[in-house]
């Protein structure tokens, strides 16, 4: 299956059904009156996030949704049917935008969310609506109203907790691989990862979601190589896993490009927590790893981790510090949601005791 993290689609929600100009014909019934129904409502366009997708490709093959039309009144005060709505299936973690690409719409993070892109039109008055005194037989109806449409964008990132980054050929597929089920396509020669991959790392029972990307080179920001338009898919995780090759001459350089691209792509993944470590170091003599080793804790003003995903070494430690990372981070966010509780209940507590010594004022 191919992968696609961005699309554009035209979307129309259904047109109302017209009323009904109707009047009862029934045998001994002189004045029968109006009876025509009201016209049905057009149905609605939502988009939805579901489990089991991890790309928008279905979107490549159709992108036109047009939601059906409600059903015309009818006689005896028939009301006409409510036109079919149309949902639209995305992976969690799917972005929204406007026609522009610009103007956010909605964030689905969740399995289970919706959002309602375009609602439909409301079915128009039968004349049994417009009788009165003065109008007994009114010979008019209403018109449904007109559904909205419009052209959004769809855009995916990924929701994973931990984002592989580094140039191309520092051994990120080799880490994925080696740590979860994933088969990451996994060569000798650069930009062999084409799209972003996802795997499930294990470790000490505590199981977290690794996003590992195409890699970056210098003025990726500006379109160079693949670019960074997948940088987007590590946007929403908790840490960042920086590998640099120990095939590298300069260490320190190699690691430099890649944190000058997070600073210039923005969107604070440059301040997201980091850990350094020097991959294949299983390829190098002792001598020119220790001068490694040494080069890349100066750039990086910490000591990285050493890792060989053929021999194993050094892989626990790593699975192990990402872990720490995304514990504490779940942590500080389960406590910054109990505390919004928390005062929500303040809150209400406070206005119900006001709403009693109101109550109680008022009955002396």
């Amino acid at each position: 299956m191919k992968f696609l993290d961005e699309t554009k689609v035209y979307i129309r929600s259904g047109d109302g059904g017209a009323g009904s100009v109707s009047f009862r014909r029934e045998k001994y019934i002189e004045f029968g009156g109006p009876d025509g129904g009201d016209g049905g409502r057009g149905g609605d366009v939502w988009v939805e996030a579901v489990d089991g997708l991890n790309t928008l490709i279905d979107y490549r093959y159709q992108q036109h949704f047009k939601a059906k039309t409600g059903g015309h009144g009818m006689g005896r005060n028939r009301t006409g049917a409510g036109g079919a709505s149309v949902a639209l299936k995305v992976p969690a973690g799917t972005q929204i935008f406007e026609e522009d690409n610009d103007t956010l719409i909605c964030d689905l993070t969740e399995v289970g969310q919706r959002y309602r892109l375009a609602a439909g039109g409301n079915g128009g008055f039968g004349n049994a609506h417009f009788k009165s005194s003065t109008n007994q037989a009114p010979r008019h109806a209403n018109p449904g109203l007109p559904g909205q449409e419009k052209t959004i964008w769809l855009r995916l990132k990924l929701i994973a907790d931990a984002g592989l980054v580094g140039l191309p050929n520092a051994g990120k597929s080799t880490f994925l691989a080696a740590v979860t089920r994933a088969r990451p396509k996994i060569a000798n020669y650069p930009f062999t990862t084409l799209h972003p991959n996802l795997g499930v790392a294990t470790i000490d029972a505590r199981e977290f979601v690794l996003a590992d990307i195409p890699g970056l080179i210098a003025g990726a920001h500006e379109g160079v190589g693949i670019g960074d338009r997948f940088l987007g898919h590590v946007e929403r995780t908790r840490v960042l896993l920086h590998l640099v090759s120990a095939l590298e001459e300069d260490v320190a350089e190699a690691y430099r490009v890649v944190r000058t691209e997070l600073e210039a792509y923005g969107h604070g993944i440059a301040d997201k927590p980091e850990i350094v470590a020097l991959s294949q170091v299983d390829v190098v003599d002792a001598e020119s790893r220790a001068e490694k080793v040494r080069a890349l804790k100066q750039a990086a003003g910490r000591a990285p981790f050493e890792l060989s995903a053929i021999t194993g070494e050094g892989m626990t430690g790593a699975l192990r510090a990402l872990r720490d990372v995304i514990v504490d981070a779940s942590r500080d966010q389960n406590q910054d949601v109990d505390a919004s509780r928390d005062q929500n209940q303040d809150v209400d507590a406070s206005r119900n005791a006001d709403s009693s010594d109101t109550a109680d004022a008022s009955d002396d």
